[in-house]
């Protein structure tokens, strides 16, 4: 029998087996057809025996050694037929036996479609296939992991099952892909892994599975194998509602956005060094707080695992796992859940820009540049110090695109926000003079980018309805939010950077400069149907040294709240969906740090009690009133009434929603004068009611006396033929409900 065994042996790839340099080790480890019989074979270092049984432990026999102490074990049988779920008894001492399923046994998992299909580019559920996957084959359980690394020499799964020991798990390649796989019998949801690489030049790389749905908690770093079906979703009328959606009816409806990094929103006062809460432990505590304040969407900051806190989740390592900081993937699914029972959305910030160079992360992943640009030019920040994504290789483009569909369709998440954009569409952002390459053409576009866009806000909007797709642009390039079809990027939503970067800096001004930059408060409605925006006071404005909204705003302590107030006001009357960031809406002092919990003790304090009760107000407002929401994206849903009063810097304007009824008048003073006795032009005859002012002492205000009602009269003001007169407060909103009448 030794002797058939030797015959069998193919001994290059036995000696490859031993040093460890094997990419296909199923060609020789396992049970195979042999002439008249079956030859069974496992290299298993260190053993001192192995025995083979059936699954029920019937039909024994010994494998043998083939040299002494080289750790390969075989035998030729003539006479036993073996299925594939015979068992491995590895006896390495007296007592210590291991009894396992043969990892060699077992077929691939990945079709030669699915290979095909994942070079073009388009395997829009790579994730199904890539990564660690609990399973059980042929009545067998264990995990099925599989990886891309085509440069790589040899590859093997290594953990806490197997002692780290890269010899006993050698993974195969499959085809010409540059896939390597293995199933591993016995392994479970929980065990802690990594792939050992060797690459072409010998050296030995140990990285995190790129497409790992978990992690362990900073500092470590493995990726931990993980079920994501084992969550039972309660969320079907939601999803099923979602899929009906249509982009054009999303842009009708209201998005008051909370911004939120979930690590710093609230912290336990436990003494732990982190403080940080569960994401069930989240769910209710941030459910009933945006309920309250009267948001209808959440936006998360940070939830793909990231190694550095201080990143904020915009350098990440693990795209397909939810950070392990605050739980596992099923206890973020949870809380997606959680937020649908309430009726909240959940947006996640999502980063396709770049990566960090963390060694167990994707850079230089099998040895080679891999998912970066080979060329520094094109492949790194160098103010970063972050990889770029090659986006003109197909896998790549996979890996992001299929990473967008797996938070949208397997964690049910309602939105992306793409952090970055600008840096990806221009070759040179961020980059000096011989630091860029430009594309084929001469130009600074990365035309591989654009590409990347197309591809992925086409797909998402057709295979997964309903779902949004927020671009962070900060230039002025055409036509972001516009259809593939009509030469635009696709995106659903785009940033209103021009308009929040122009309105922080006339409103951080001193109001007797604020009359000579009248166009930084007024510039934003020559663009504002460009594209679909959202007006946005998001973190980066309160970090880094930019101080606190409270804080931008000039003067003593009651007139920076008085001009908050109006900001806010302001920026709910002007056409966009809204977003502000956490800690803004009761206006906190300090800057955000994620190193600490949000001052929550302010609202002990009158003056931020009330700055929270006016952001309440303004969002419920919001959300009753059509004219706040629905005509967003169209001419007719904004018309200036003043615009041209630099001079006392105040402006007004309507709001028009799907009827006559319920359009808005809003009426700002950015100075700290009062006008008795001021004249607004009106576009109707008929009554205004006073809904909100922002000097109402509930609020903080001043109390300026002012009738509810007011009628118009037929006195020409401001280009209109009625006008009315009211009493403005100093650094003031204030909005008027009517029906017109012509």
């Amino acid at each position: 029998m030794q002797e058939k065994l030797e015959q069998w042996i193919k001994w290059v790839e036995y000696d490859e087996i031993l040093s460890g340099c094997h990419n296909a080790p199923h060609n020789i480890l396992g049970l195979h057809t042999f002439g008249k019989g079956q030859v069974i074979t496992a290299y298993r270092p260190e053993a001192k025996r192995i025995l083979v049984t059936d699954a029920k432990g019937r039909k024994e026999i010994e494998l043998q050694e083939v040299e002494p102490g080289c750790g390969f074990f075989g035998y030729y049988v003539e006479n036993i037929k073996y299925d594939l779920d015979y068992l491995l008894h590895i006896h390495y001492g007296e007592g210590d036996v291991v009894v396992t399923h043969d990892p060699y046994a077992f077929e691939p998992q990945i079709s030669s479609d699915d290979l095909y299909v994942f070079a073009e580019g388009n395997h829009y559920e790579i994730y199904r296939k890539l990564g660690a996957h609990p399973m059980t084959i042929h009545g067998v359980k264990g995990t099925y992991f599989a990886v891309w690394a085509p440069h790589a020499r040899a590859v093997s799964v290594v953990g806490s099952f197997n002692m780290w020991d890269s010899r006993l798990h050698p993974m195969r390649t499959l085809e010409v892909s540059g896939v390597y796989e293995l199933f591993i019998p016995g392994v479970e949801p929980g065990a802690v892994y990594k792939y050992q690489i060797l690459t072409r030049k010998g050296e030995t790389l140990m990285k995190a599975d790129p497409y790992a749905n978990c992690a362990e908690l900073r500092p470590d770093n493995a990726s931990v194998v993980a079920d994501l079906t084992k969550y039972k979703w309660n969320d079907t009328k939601w999803m099923a509602a979602r899929e009906k959606e249509t982009r054009q009816a999303l842009r009708k409806k209201p998005m008051a956005i909370y911004e939120m990094h979930l690590g710093s929103w609230r912290k336990k006062d436990d003494g732990t060094e982190d403080g940080f809460y569960n994401y069930r432990e989240l769910a209710p505590i941030v459910a009933d707080y945006v309920l309250e304040m009267g948001y209808t969407h959440i936006e998360l900051m940070g939830i793909a695992e990231h190694p550095f806190d201080g990143s904020w989740g915009y350098q990440v390592t693990g795209y397909y796992a939810p950070t392990r900081r605050y739980g596992t993937p099923e206890d973020f699914m949870y809380f997606v859940d959680y937020m649908h029972e309430k009726g909240i959305h959940v947006i996640l910030d999502w980063v396709p820009a770049h990566f960090p160079k963390d060694e167990h992360g994707l850079g230089n992943f099998d040895g080679q540049p891999l998912y970066e640009h080979p060329d520094k030019r094109r492949g790194e920040h160098p103010h970063w110090g972050t990889y770029i994504f090659n986006y003109g290789k197909k896998e790549v483009e996979n890996f992001l695109l299929a990473n967008a569909l797996f938070w949208l369709k397997e964690f049910h998440v309602d939105g992306l926000r793409v952090d970055a954009v600008a840096s990806m569409l221009y070759l040179d952002y961020g980059k000096d003079d011989g630091e860029w390459l430009p594309n084929e053409e001469g130009g600074k576009e990365n035309t591989d980018a654009i590409k990347f866009f197309h591809h992925m806000n086409e797909q998402v909007e057709k295979r997964a309805p309903g779902t949004m797709i927020i671009a962070e642009e900060s230039t002025a390039w055409a036509g972001v939010s516009s259809p593939v079809s009509l030469g635009g990027l696709g995106f659903t939503f785009k940033w209103n950077m021009g308009w929040m970067n122009d309105f922080l800096e006339y409103m951080s001004m001193d109001p007797l400069f604020r009359s000579g930059n009248h166009n930084r408060l007024t510039f934003s409605m020559q663009y504002a149907y460009s594209e679909n925006f959202i007006q946005v006071l998001s973190h980066d404005e309160v970090v880094h040294g930019k101080c606190s909204m409270i804080n931008k705003m000039p003067g003593l302590t009651g007139d920076k709240f008085a001009s908050l107030r109006t900001a806010y006001g302001f920026m709910y009357g002007h056409p966009g969906k809204k977003l502000l960031f956490m800690g803004q809406e009761f206006a906190q002092y300090r800057e955000w740090s994620e190193k600490r919990s949000l001052d929550w003790e302010l609202l002990g304090e009158d003056l931020n009690r009330q700055m929270q009760d006016f952001v309440k107000e303004l969002n419920g407002l919001y959300q009753k009133y059509d004219a706040l929401y629905v005509n967003d994206y169209d001419v007719m849903g904004f018309e200036w009434m003043s615009v041209d009063n630099a001079e006392q810097s105040v402006v007004s304007f309507v709001r028009r929603g799907v009827s006559k009824k319920d359009q808005l008048l809003f009426l700002c003073n950015f100075t700290p004068v009062q006008h008795d006795g001021f004249s607004f032009g009106v576009p109707s005859q008929g009554k205004y009611t006073m809904i909100l002012s922002s000097d109402e002492k509930r609020f903080g205000g001043n109390g300026i006396d002012n009738a509810k009602s007011v009628t118009a009269k037929r006195v020409p003001c401001d280009g209109q033929k009625y006008s009315i007169t009211m009493n403005l407060p100093p650094l003031s909103v204030t909005i008027y409900r009517f029906d017109f009448k012509g």
